[in-house]
């Protein structure tokens, strides 16, 4: 993960855990946690990115609105990625 940026490796974690995954539902997961705006040149830039490093698989729902599903190699970066966290965080912050 260390060749992602903090909001491609958000996004991971949106994709992950929304029900549906599309670009817009993305966004609204992401900017609910950030408490920010995402542009759309922003999102649609790094989902793309995601899905080059194939992390991420792009689909069509209905010909203008596009899905996105962790790949089986984006699935493990993400547990990973969970594993080291665990091992740095001190026991008093995790309780």
């Amino acid at each position: 993960m260390y060749d992602l940026t903090g909001i491609q490796r958000d996004l991971l974690y949106c994709i992950a855990t929304d029900e549906e995954p599309h670009g817009l539902g993305v966004k609204q997961t992401l900017e609910s946690y950030r408490e920010i705006e995402i542009n759309h040149g922003r999102l649609y830039s790094n989902l793309n990115t995601l899905v080059d490093k194939g992390y991420v698989v792009k689909g069509n729902i209905d010909g203008r609105t596009n899905s996105y599903e962790l790949t089986a190699e984006g699935e493990a970066l993400l547990v990973e990625r969970q594993e080291w966290e665990a091992e740095r965080l001190p026991e008093s912050i995790t309780k």
